[in-house]
């Protein structure tokens, strides 16, 4: 930011509040091009921001205000000069959904508490879809006003261009540009009269007195409701386990029958599809940041995207053909480029699994193959009682009664002491790659609670990544 601008939204702020300023401090950059200057006096604090595009700060401007105006969780904007490029917004501190996701999971694991806020996020969703929606003004939408075939074909060839050719990946060119027009031409029948945030992912909401608000919606636009489900549950370094997921869709599900009748059915006929455009989109903008401006922190993301991919992958059953797509994407875990960004970000990813015996052992989507499997069935049995049978081993009153069962507890700390031995060798060896799996009858107490026990164990112990992922959980 230049002295000028500096001094303009200086001059902004003393002018709106009347008051001098005392303290003046830029903040760190994001993924966009904008600069934030934050400014304080006495008794106000507030964000001045500098953005050359005119047209992307009109829209923010005027989003803020509507959705203000609808009882939204936006940033007032007090002042702005749009022949300047700047304008002035509240203050609404420095914790980001995704900073205190880190923070909390650092020393709990993907925890209650985490899930909590999620909860409240999905609960706000179909209010600035459908009910901020309903008469909004997208003549301000800025480049296009709608979710169309051109957006859509914009972030799919950004994926082939900055992803798929920098990172050396090979596909038929002319096979995948008629799928790109076919996945466009299954997407574009989706509903789409609603409002999409477009970017609608944790770095992008802010947590203020426990709460949930919301920033960086200019790219907003006319769209589906799928895609910024899809953009929340598979922001890629926010790292969702799979059955969080799952129980925030159906939350969403519920919330989203209060204001807009769907079929869910339908709805989820088209989600997945949206998580994979999405996920490209974003594969799309680590690339071009990443490879392309050689920034490197943006492809720190790259792995977490990956495993979002392949987690999809097996998943999906999308009712149109999409032969060379379907391909390149599911080549993509053997190329050599993005393998040396894998192995350099993460040191070792341990994929800790709760499974039931009556549905299989789960394989280890890594492709690796191996790992542990540990059958807790031998284990005092919870779900013998009626008074636990509607909870799980993630609960209060089942970790309480395991707790007090020596068995288990030797049981636990013989599992540590084996992997624990393991995971020291691979991560000498720089293995990138280990599957820990613990199996019960039903998947629902004794191997969830062991499961929990292992992944908090091994993210406190060791630099490592774990994926926490309850099997039988996704179906409840």
């Amino acid at each position: 930011m230049n002295k000028k601008t500096r001094q303009d939204l200086i001059n902004l702020f003393k002018n709106y509040f009347a008051e001098e300023v005392i303290n003046e401090e830029m903040l760190p950059p994001s993924g966009s091009y904008r600069e934030y200057l934050r400014i304080k006096s006495h008794h106000h604090s507030a964000i001045g921001t500098w953005n050359e595009d005119q047209n992307e700060n009109r829209a923010f401007i005027e989003f803020s205000r509507h959705f203000r105006e609808k009882g939204l969780k936006v940033p007032q904007i007090y002042d702005h000069d749009l022949s300047s490029g700047i304008y002035l917004q509240e203050d609404l501190g420095d914790l980001s959904l995704f900073q205190f996701a880190q923070e909390v999971r650092g020393s709990e694991g993907f925890s209650e508490r985490i899930i909590a806020v999620y909860r409240k996020v999905i609960k706000e969703l179909p209010k600035i879809q459908v009910t901020a929606g309903k008469d909004f003004n997208y003549g301000y939408c800025y480049p296009r006003k709608s979710f169309d075939r051109q957006s859509m074909m914009w972030d799919l060839n950004y994926f082939k261009y900055y992803f798929l050719k920098l990172a050396k990946v090979s596909f038929n060119e002319q096979l995948l540009e008629d799928d790109f027009t076919a996945f466009c031409d299954y997407l574009l029948e989706a509903e789409s009269c609603f409002f999409m945030f477009r970017d609608f992912q944790s770095r992008n909401i802010m947590i203020r007195d426990g709460e949930p608000w919301f920033i960086d919606y200019q790219g907003g636009r006319q769209g589906p409701l799928q895609y910024d489900l899809a953009s929340l549950l598979y922001d890629a370094k926010a790292d969702i386990p799979q059955y969080v997921r799952e129980e925030l869709i159906e939350l969403y599900l519920d919330e989203l029958d209060n204001v807009h009748s769907i079929n869910r059915n339908t709805f989820m006929q088209f989600f997945y599809g949206f998580v994979i455009i999405r996920i490209m989109q974003a594969m799309g903008a680590y690339g071009f940041r990443g490879f392309y401006e050689k920034k490197e922190h943006f492809l720190k993301s790259i792995p977490f995207a990956l495993e979002n991919m392949n987690t999809v992958l097996s998943k999906i059953d999308l009712p149109v053909a999409l032969p060379e797509l379907m391909q390149v994407l599911g080549s993509l875990k053997n190329s050599e480029v993005l393998n040396k960004i894998i192995s350099k970000e993460i040191k070792l990813t341990i994929r800790v699994t709760s499974f039931s015996y009556k549905k299989g052992i789960p394989g280890d989507p890594s492709g690796n193959g191996g790992g542990f499997v540990f059958d807790c069935r031998s284990l005092p049995n919870p779900g013998k009682y009626q008074e636990y049978m509607s909870f799980t081993g993630r609960d209060e009153p089942v970790v309480k009664f395991l707790e007090k069962e020596k068995e288990v507890e030797k049981f636990i700390e013989t599992v540590f002491l084996l992997v624990d031995r393991t995971v020291e060798k691979y991560l000498e060896w720089k293995f990138t790659h280990l599957s820990v799996s613990f199996g019960c009858t039903g998947g629902q107490h004794r191997s969830v609670y062991s499961a929990e026990r292992m992944a908090s164990h091994l993210s406190e112990k060791y630099p490592v990544r774990v994926i926490l992922h309850h099997r039988e959980q996704e179906n409840l």
